[in-house]
């Protein structure tokens, strides 16, 4: 056979009808176990794998999501991509993602009509600036949509799930608080990215609620070398702690402190925000803010399933962070 079997030649191998083979691939309860059997044997005989584009023609169902995601290597939205795939399989879906580098008008309509083209049913938009934010809720208009960003302005029609940034940092800080700091900086992401605010917004809430001045963010770009380059301008009477906003801006400025001369933590305290796999393993051992992204890629499934099933979440799903204590805290050191 030069061309892929089809559904009628199942039927014919089988001796079945062409609506008995449908039933067997649907799963219909009104098909004998020895028919099943038949059918079930043929198409493994045949090779024979579905069209689904056909069958989301016959259905009105596609079973396929759209994931709208921005080019990255960076850990968060990699693994977030990663967590989304990993839910909407375990929930029976397929996924057709599209990369996007930039946010421009052009580009993002191309992917919106992408998803049309594919028949999808929703779309899930990892959305790290605000020009995703903005992308996702012009598909909102056209498809359900579920932005895995912080909550945005009211009449968003896109739903919003998200692991809360600002409570991380917070947990960060207090941590800090508890060990008697009072001096804390924060070593802080790309301004444009919604989780460097988030985080930074975070931190200024901690020291606001407790009276503590704020002090003026150190730069970052989430690499370990801007962590480093951080500790070259370290001052003799710099602050005792240090909240990250990534793990690789802690990594890299404990590396920097230690070769300044200065002890972690003895001298000075690290927090970094993520618990990227090497963190535990670093010297020493790094306290840090672990994200679930499992439970962040399942909870974006569900919201969207729901919302496909005529369901409207009345707030956005807020996943918590947990507070991962190690060996980079202590108390601040005497005079």
């Amino acid at each position: 056979m030069s061309r892929a079997p089809g559904m009628q030649d199942v039927a014919q191998l089988a001796g079945v009808s062409h609506q008995t083979v449908s039933r067997v691939l649907n799963g219909h309860p009104s098909v004998r176990p020895e028919t099943r059997a038949r059918v079930q044997a043929a198409i493994g005989s045949l090779g024979y794998r579905r069209n689904s584009a056909a069958r989301a023609l016959a259905t009105n169902r596609s079973s396929t999501l759209g994931l709208l995601a921005a080019s990255s290597s960076r850990s968060g939205p990699v693994s977030t991509l990663v967590a989304v795939e990993e839910a909407s399989r375990a929930a029976g879906l397929y996924v057709n993602v599209t990369s996007l580098s930039v946010y421009d008008p052009a580009s993002v309509r191309a992917a919106l009509d992408h998803f049309l083209d594919q028949a999808v049913e929703g779309i899930i938009a990892i959305a790290p600036v605000q020009a995703a934010v903005d992308a996702a809720a012009a598909g909102a208009r056209d498809l359900p949509t579920v932005v895995l960003a912080p909550p945005g302005p009211a009449g968003d029609a896109s739903l919003h799930v998200a692991v809360d940034q600002r409570q991380g940092a917070r947990s960060a800080v207090r941590h800090l608080l508890g060990l008697g700091h009072r001096r804390i900086a924060h070593l802080g992401g790309p301004s444009a990215w919604l989780d460097a605010a988030e985080r930074a917004a975070g931190w200024r809430d901690e020291l606001a609620a407790v009276g503590l001045p704020v002090t003026e963010i150190l730069p970052g770009d989430w690499t370990a070398a801007s962590g480093f380059a951080a500790a070259q301008t370290w001052p003799a009477d710099g602050p005792t702690a240090v909240f990250a906003a990534n793990d690789l801006m802690a990594l890299g400025l404990v590396r920097g402190l230690t070769e300044r001369g200065l002890r972690v933590p003895a001298d000075v305290s690290v927090v970094g925000f993520d618990d990227i796999e090497v963190s535990g393993y670093s010297r020493p051992p790094l306290t840090t803010v672990r994200q679930d992204f499992g439970d962040l890629g399942r909870a974006a499934v569900r919201v969207l399933l729901a919302r496909l099933a005529g369901e409207w979440p009345t707030a956005p799903t807020l996943i918590e962070p947990e507070l991962v204590v190690r060996a980079s805290t202590a108390g601040p050191r005497q005079p």
